[in-house]
């Protein structure tokens, strides 16, 4: 049977290798050596098919998908590498697709590993790493992260020319590759998706008691993009009995993908476990399908899409982000902190008319002195210029932006 599967697996291979493919911005690094390779990253934002084709670049490669029921329920690990050896005839490499699935899978690999052989895995979920393979794996492996099409890639596989309605059209499709490859209708992929991860990542894996306390958190953080919270006002929004049920839920969330979130700049260690957090979707198309609002909140969706944007450097060990708040109330979404010091600080406002851009550029001038940084940035709709500003003795030079030239940079 499990030679059947094994089988049946790399038919499919074949066909994904002979699909289109747009080279992704991430890389797999040190393919040539014998530390275990991880990718992780969201349900079907393209990590497969990444690795598959990272993979047939570098040598022979055996494959399989623990995400086939029958295949995680298989307990000799030993008969799964002789059907790969068999089917592929002992390639190179070994690339095991959604292991977070296989029950400690991380001996497994660390077995396989200190035997010589050449180990890729992935996985949708974040404690892949920060768990299971801190522990067994220390050192002896190397992280890549896959999410959903950037702003760049998602033109680069359609053909289109950055623009304001590109950059509009990418936040209500978000970047999902299969509504890009398959031309999958957008809201009925999503909202599809979005459930199928709530239920079968979230609430089934962690055995959540109360599935609707979960679906009903979900919803909310949906409906409010961009929004700062925490357990307690969470707690009180959406009915959830506990604030460290919604602190659990929310840590659930996180690992699955669906959400993240950031902390308030602060030098205090006590200020910033204390602070609220601004929780965004991984993904904006997620709020355009399943959110529910009166009307397009369009500075939240473009501020959630400039959070994706920064997370991904982020994930990737490149910076730290913050948002960065006075005690007078004046705020900046976007402290980015590389090394020592904050390296940018990023406004986004899809509208400066009236007083908003004397209000987004007075909080940066007063972040600017108390964090030392001259890297002001403002993400708008569609105002470009770079501007000399001042305020009460505070001096900087702002540069406006327009959202699909910023991510397209």
């Amino acid at each position: 049977m499990l030679q059947k599967i094994i089988l049946s697996q790399k038919n499919e291979v074949e066909l994904a290798l002979s699909q289109k493919y747009v080279e992704r911005e991430a890389k797999i690094n040190g393919l040539g050596n014998n530390l275990v390779k991880v990718v992780v990253g969201p349900r079907r934002a393209g990590k497969s098919f990444f690795t598959l084709h990272a993979l047939s670049k570098a040598g022979s490669f055996g494959y399989a998908n623990f995400d086939h029921e029958e295949l995680s329920l298989a307990r000799d690990y030993d008969a799964i590498v002789r059907g790969i050896d068999m089917a592929y005839s002992k390639p190179d490499f070994l690339f095991f697709d959604e292991i977070q699935n296989l029950p400690r899978w991380e001996l497994f690999v660390n077995r396989l590993q200190r035997q010589g052989r050449k180990v890729i895995v992935s996985g949708s979920n974040s404690n892949l790493l920060s768990t299971e393979l801190s522990t067994h794996l220390t050192g002896r492996h190397l992280q890549t992260a896959i999410f959903p099409f950037s702003f760049s890639e998602s033109l680069k596989f359609s053909g289109a020319s950055g623009s304001e309605g590109s950059a509009w059209e990418y936040i209500q499709k978000g970047g999902y590759p299969e509504i890009y490859s398959q031309g999958a209708e957008p809201r009925q992929y999503l909202s599809t998706l979005f459930d199928a991860v709530l239920f079968k990542d979230v609430v089934r894996r962690h055995k959540v008691r109360a599935p609707q306390s979960m679906e009903s958190l979900a919803h909310f953080l949906l409906s409010n993009p961009s929004c700062e919270a925490n357990p307690s006002s969470l707690a009180r929004e959406t009915g959830i009995k506990s604030p460290l049920t919604v602190e659990k839920y929310l840590s659930h969330l996180s690992e699955s993908f669906l959400f993240f979130s950031i902390g308030r700049h602060s030098h205090k260690a006590s200020e910033r476990l204390a602070s609220s957090r601004k929780i965004y979707c991984i993904d904006t198309g997620f709020i355009a399908a399943k959110g529910v609002t009166p009307s397009p909140n369009y500075g939240k969706l473009y501020e959630n899409a400039v959070a994706c944007a920064l997370f991904r450097r982020q994930f990737e060990g490149a910076c730290r982000l913050f948002y960065w708040k006075s005690p007078q109330g004046h705020e900046v979404d976007f402290a980015v902190r590389e090394g020592h010091g904050v390296s940018a600080l990023v406004q986004v406002c899809y509208d400066l008319s009236g007083k908003a851009k004397e209000r987004e550029v007075r909080a940066l001038l007063r972040a600017s002195r108390e964090l030392s940084c001259k890297n002001l940035i403002v993400v708008t709709h569609d105002y470009d210029a770079t501007e000399d500003a001042s305020w009460f003795g505070i001096k900087g030079k702002v540069k406006f932006v327009p959202l699909w030239k910023w991510l397209a940079e």
